[in-house]
């Protein structure tokens, strides 16, 4: 008996012996963290170790409410793709997943967070707010030790126009005041995800890691506290996100988990970047390969969207910046450039779990007929609906550019105006359209009408009085006046947000006398537009232009606002019997920028290439 309880007593040994755990720890785990009470019960988490093989690894768990679904191996031994289902019964905790290959193990404990429930986050925007477009490393450097960081291959170079220049969040944080005074009501970043690119990584689209914030632009605390920040001062932020492409240094592309995950070819191939291809019932094949599988650039990937793995992978993206950050919204780069399929799932999937969020996609299409298919509940000839609650009006810009810069005539000038806002029949809700005079991509819109200050003044007035949610680009206000064609010149470094500007336009310093009078117009031109719901979704009407004058009226019970723009060198007398259908015998007003009372509308005079708002009592 002695010798039996002995031999067990060593077998036992030798059992625990041979069976000592051999700890193995996960380098990435995408996402970091989840909600219960999402409305999609399905989780994918990605398991990523950069040197071992984990794709052996059988999980388990024992937690109410959460069961483990699908388990997807890919050809990169690295990789473990876990799927989870999440009752709506499963309570907020921490998850204990087990993961064991023989003598290995992995103990990964998830956490499962309480799905937020304030109520001033993640609210989306509409034609009611003005969103002001910035480009982080170019407004304002706050955070001078983040200018150059070990790990990352570009450092500050402000002499370089293509360089990193060291703006960043503290920097943005710390002149919010003077943006929420301009009376804009929501910020738009171009991206702020890490792009630790060999080159040009100032601007933020080559991005090598979609779940963190670049450092050199602060962290991810420092990101969220931006936007309480923000919104505690009632400004809304818009995310720029990336799904057409990832940068070719992004760890994804570095140890892809399986070939198809990018898009590759024998040698470099470029997209051919002609988004109306997608659309015409007379495309070939290869064309329609090239717009959508070839590369941006020889430093941005081209994505697979078509892979489901990575199709989930994005969409979780999304969804866990929305309820992680309380963005309220996402501005699309290159929309159609992706798999449009996936890009009505990726909309679908979005607006489901957040109702009142938004979705702008960037349709870069000059026609309004090839911009409206992309728009939501538009009925396409082939049957495709996108899903994208709002796109960016290209049409809208290309006729502003050329009507405020040209004389008029049958078909020029205001003219442009007029026949660009007739073809709204083309989508459902043109109300939805962000429309803008430039942004980061294009002219600053005082270049392009020769630096005239009026001419400026006459496009804000139609741009913040007509159909649509407008966006002015930093700088904009203080007359910047770049050239695309000298890329850097449109992106300039806003002037007083480094230390030592000789200009400082947070304190006026060196403010000259029509940068001072510019912004002094724009801000009291937004803050008017601030609270009159006329302008945000009143009912428009306009009337064909008559001698480059071209009126048009906001309508609604409660309020009715007549705009009247004078493209001439000289003054007009302004005829208002044409104009009876809206006036309706209406011969006093007041203007809504000055105060002024005009008390014989058929007497009035408007000045030469100007832009007038009457109140019409």
């Amino acid at each position: 008996m002695k010798f039996i309880c002995f031999y067990i007593l060593s077998f036992l040994t030798t059992v625990v012996y041979c069976q000592k755990k051999e700890i193995v720890k996960f380098d990435r785990i995408e996402p970091a963290f989840w909600w219960v009470g999402m409305k999609n019960p399905e989780l994918q988490i990605l398991l990523y170790n950069q040197t071992q093989d984990i794709s052996s690894y059988k999980p388990s768990l024992s937690y109410p409410g959460v069961v483990v679904k699908e388990v997807v191996k890919t050809e990169n031994p690295h990789y473990l793709f876990l799927t989870l289902q999440i009752d709506p019964s499963a309570k907020a905790g921490n998850l204990p997943i087990q993961f064991l290959n023989g003598k290995k193990q992995i103990t990964l404990n998830y956490e499962l967070k309480v799905k937020s429930q304030t109520t001033n986050r993640i609210q989306g925007f509409n034609s009611a707010d003005v969103m002001y477009l910035i480009m982080p490393d170019r407004f304002a450097n706050g955070d001078t030790k983040n200018d150059t960081l070990p790990g990352f291959y570009q450092g500050v170079h402000r002499e370089k126009p293509f360089g990193r220049h060291g703006g960043d969040l503290k920097g943005v944080s710390d002149h919010l005041d003077y943006i929420k005074d301009l009376g804009v009501t929501a910020i738009w970043l171009n991206p702020v995800l890490e792009n630790n690119q060999k080159r040009e990584s100032y601007h933020g689209y080559a991005i090598t890691d979609l779940y963190q914030i670049d450092k050199r632009f602060g962290s991810n605390d420092e990101y969220l506290a931006f936007i309480n920040k923000s919104h505690g001062l009632g400004l809304k932020v818009i995310q720029d996100m990336v799904i057409n492409h990832i940068g070719n240094m992004n760890w994804l592309v570095k140890d892809l988990p399986s070939k198809d995950w990018v898009h590759q070819f024998p040698t470099y191939t470029s997209s051919n970047y002609r988004s109306p291809v997608l659309t015409d019932p007379y495309r070939s094949g290869i064309d329609q390969k090239l717009m959508s599988d070839g590369w941006f650039d020889t430093t941005m990937a081209d994505v697979n969207q078509q892979n489901p793995l990575f199709a989930k992978y994005l969409i979780q993206n999304s969804i866990w910046w929305i309820e992680h950050a309380g963005i309220d919204g996402i501005r699309m780069d290159t929309y159609p450039y992706p798999d449009k399929d996936f890009m009505a799932r990726y909309c679908k999937e979005i607006m489901n779990e957040y109702p009142k969020f938004s979705i702008v996609g960037e349709v870069w299409i000059s026609t309004v007929v090839g911009t409206a298919y992309w728009a939501k509940d538009v009925k396409n000839a082939d049957g495709y609906q996108s899903n994208l609650p709002s796109l960016t009006d290209f049409p809208f810009y290309f006729a502003a550019a050329k009507a405020f810069s040209e004389q008029g005539g049958w078909d020029s000038g205001l003219t442009r105006l007029y026949d660009i806002l007739g073809q709204d029949f083309a989508y459902v809700n043109p109300q939805s359209n962000l429309i803008f005079l430039d942004n980061h991509d294009l002219p600053r819109f005082y270049h392009l009408v020769g630096k005239d200050l009026n001419k400026q003044k006459m496009a804000w007035v139609f741009l913040m009085t007509t159909r649509g949610t407008p966006q002015l680009y930093y700088g904009t206000e203080i007359l910047e006046d770049g050239d695309y064609s000298i890329h850097p010149t449109v992106r300039r470094d806003f002037p007083g947000g480094w230390q030592g500007d000789q200009i400082n336009i947070f304190t006026n310093k060196g403010v000259t006398k029509d940068q001072a009078e510019a912004t002094e117009f724009l801000k009291k031109l937004l803050q008017w537009r601030k609270n009159k719901s006329v302008i945000h979704s009143g009912k428009l009407k306009h009337y064909i232009p008559k001698d480059n004058v071209y009126v048009y009226f906001r309508t609604s019970e409660k309020e009715k606002v007549m705009v009247v723009l004078n493209g001439n060198s000289e003054g007009k007398k302004l005829d208002t019997s044409r104009y009876q259908e809206n006036l309706k015998g209406i011969v006093k007003a007041k203007n809504g920028l000055t105060g002024e009372v005009i008390a014989d509308l058929s007497q009035f005079s408007f000045p030469a290439f100007s832009a007038t708002i009457l109140e019409l009592e």
